[in-house]
C-alpha cells in the first residue's frame, strides 16, 4: 500500500491529508490501513472520554483506582504509540520528550 502524508491532531481526534485544513500535532507517513486504525483508536478514546465524564460526578474513587480512567490512559498511550511508529523524525522526537514512549515501548496487554 502507499503511503502518504497525514496531519494528526490528537486533541480534535483528525487525520488529514493536507496541511493548512486545521491545526494538527503531529505529522506521520502512513497507509489508508494505518490511518483506519487510528481513528478507530480516536473512536475509542471517545468511548472512554464519555464514560470517564459520568464517573467524575461520583465522588470516594481516587482516578488511579478508576478502570474507566485506565482504560482512556492506555488507549491513548496507545494512540502515542502508533502515532511515533509512523511518525517523522519531528513527530518522534516530540513524543520521545512528552515521556517514556518512543525510549522504551511498554508490553501491549
Amino acid at each position: 500500500m502507499e503511503k502518504k502524508t497525514y496531519y494528526v491532531s490528537v486533541q480534535a481526534g483528525s487525520v488529514l491529508e493536507n496541511e493548512g485544513d486545521t491545526a494538527y500535532e503531529f505529522e506521520i507517513v502512513a497507509t489508508e490501513q494505518d490511518v483506519e486504525d487510528l481513528m478507530e483508536r480516536f473512536g475509542m478514546l471517545s468511548d472512554a472520554d464519555n464514560s470517564s465524564a459520568f464517573r467524575a460526578h461520583l465522588p470516594g474513587v481516587p482516578y488511579h483506582q478508576d478502570s474507566v480512567h485506565d482504560s482512556y490512559d492506555e488507549t491513548l498511550t496507545d494512540i502515542y504509540r502508533k502515532l511515533y511508529d509512523l511518525g517523522t523524525e519531528e513527530t518522534k522526537k516530540t513524543i520521545t520528550g512528552m515521556g517514556s514512549i518512543g525510549e522504551q515501548k511498554p508490553p501491549v496487554h
